[in-house]
């Protein structure tokens, strides 16, 4: 049974810059099985960022392109929702009018009490119900990630996409929201491509971690399949050797990726 869900083919593209183009991303190719959990792994400035804007369908890929469903993705759709590392609320709404606005965007023929409901079942599955009525400014920055994770899911997306979402948090609430993340992964069984730069948030959450070789031309480099069963704990995992040989493979891989990228570039500036 075929299961793809996303594919990223030959994914290039280039920026215009006073200097001419700089070209971001090098034929990018990754296949995305429905309800998969991706992570996207590399050093600031790799490109990981202009990958996730592209699915989203806020760049436009200079060749190539992105099949979701089939379909080539052209512009954005609710069937992807973007989760930022800033929460993106709107600081003059309440958590729930937040989550509301997506609802009455996407859904418009909900009637009224339909629309409540939703929002306050999003709202739960994020554990947020409490704080409904407060603005993002009466919140900390936990809750407000929480709700930018409603909202999306409030959306009902196939594909949620996540840059960062918890690396401006502090470690106790990040481990929290890791938590509810694979909760509502596990009942939701949405499709993730989530980006990160913390190795054991990528191997705690993901299916497959994906190892961006150093832009500019960035590439994919390695792609490390996470064969852990479902559901995880972090706590027992903290001392199972499997899940520690996949750290070491990931800190690794990112030392031979960065190492082929230095290598690489030397040549092409010799040969320049």
């Amino acid at each position: 049974m075929n299961n793809l869900h996303l594919e990223i083919s030959q994914v290039s593209i280039e920026f215009p810059t006073p200097n001419g183009p700089f070209k971001a991303l090098d034929e990018i190719d990754l296949k995305i099985d429905k309800g998969e959990f991706v992570s996207l792994i590399g050093h600031s400035g790799c490109g990981k960022s202009t990958v996730l804007n592209i699915v989203a369908g806020l760049y436009k890929a200079t060749s190539g392109g992105v099949i979701l469903d089939g379909k080539e993705v052209n512009e954005p759709g609710p069937e992807r929702a973007v989760v930022f590392q800033n929460h993106s609320l709107l600081p003059w709404l309440t958590s729930y009018e937040n989550v509301e606005l997506a609802v009455k965007q996407v859904f418009k023929n909900k009637s009224k009490r339909e629309i409540h409901e939703w929002v306050m079942y999003n709202l739960d599955l994020v554990h947020m119900t409490h704080a409904c009525d407060k603005l993002p400014s009466e919140i900390s920055g936990g809750m407000k990630q929480r709700v930018g994770i409603a909202r999306a899911l409030a959306m009902q997306p196939t594909v949620l996409l996540m840059d960062e979402p918890f690396g401006a948090l502090d470690a106790l609430t990040r481990a929290h929201l890791q938590d509810s993340l694979m909760d509502i992964h596990r009942n939701l069984k949405n499709t993730v491509i989530m980006i990160t730069h913390d190795v054991d948030e990528a191997v705690l959450l993901s299916d497959k971690i994906v190892m961006m070789t150093n832009g500019p031309a960035a590439k994919v480099g390695e792609i490390l399949p996470i064969e852990l069963e479902r559901p995880r704990n972090r706590v027992e995992l903290s001392g199972d050797l499997t899940y520690n040989n996949y750290r070491k493979d990931v800190f690794s891989l990112r030392y031979a990726v960065s190492y082929k990228t230095r290598e690489l570039h030397t040549i092409r500036e010799g040969e320049t």
